[in-house]
């Protein structure tokens, strides 16, 4: 018998002072059976930072060809390609190929430190890609958040991320690694 997604609900309120975006987001997240709790917050994480009317979560670990989010401008062009974890370099020089901009959310403690040292010369040329790195002691305790309900406030400001569960208050300060912080 095939195991099924377990369907995870985020009431998402985002104060974003560096991009002056300010909206709640019901969003519902389904997490692949093989997908960790880490991950599916690593997505929510990517999700925040650059929240959007037209970001979408791809269909993720299900289908190799789509990120873990999107957006897509009106003529189907994929405007904006977000990957999470450590993707390999053929998959991001595709992305980097087929989209306007690409952002790793890397995370996973020293593997991204060995994982961008591998790639980071060969991808160098490619200006539309970003790299950002979280610390995994920050995605562990965003991780520890998960629950199938979640209501979650986050402010952002001058980079940094203040997620807010209850009494609760997670700062984020993703790294850059590669190009910019802010995507257009």
């Amino acid at each position: 018998m095939a195991l099924t997604a377990t369907i995870h609900k985020a009431e998402l309120s985002i104060s974003d002072m560096d991009r002056h975006y300010y909206a709640t987001h019901a969003l519902t997240l389904a997490r692949h059976p093989s997908e960790t709790e880490e991950r599916l917050m690593a997505r929510l994480l990517a999700f925040t930072l650059y929240a959007d009317e037209r970001l979408e979560f791809g269909k993720g670990l299900s289908d190799t060809d789509e990120p873990a989010l999107w957006r897509k401008a009106y003529t189907d062009e994929i405007e904006l390609w977000i990957d999470v974890g450590l993707p390999d370099e053929t998959r991001l020089r595709k992305a980097c190929n087929q989209s306007r901009h690409v952002v790793v959310l890397a995370y996973g403690g020293h593997a991204v430190d060995v994982w961008w040292s591998k790639i980071a010369s060969t991808l160098t040329r490619h200006d539309n890609l970003s790299v950002l790195a979280i610390d995994h002691a920050d995605i562990k305790q965003l991780a520890a958040l998960c629950e199938r309900t979640m209501r979650l406030q986050c402010l952002i400001q001058d980079g940094e991320l203040q997620f807010i569960a209850g009494d609760l208050t997670l700062p984020i300060r993703p790294a850059i690694r590669k190009g910019e912080y802010a995507v257009a």
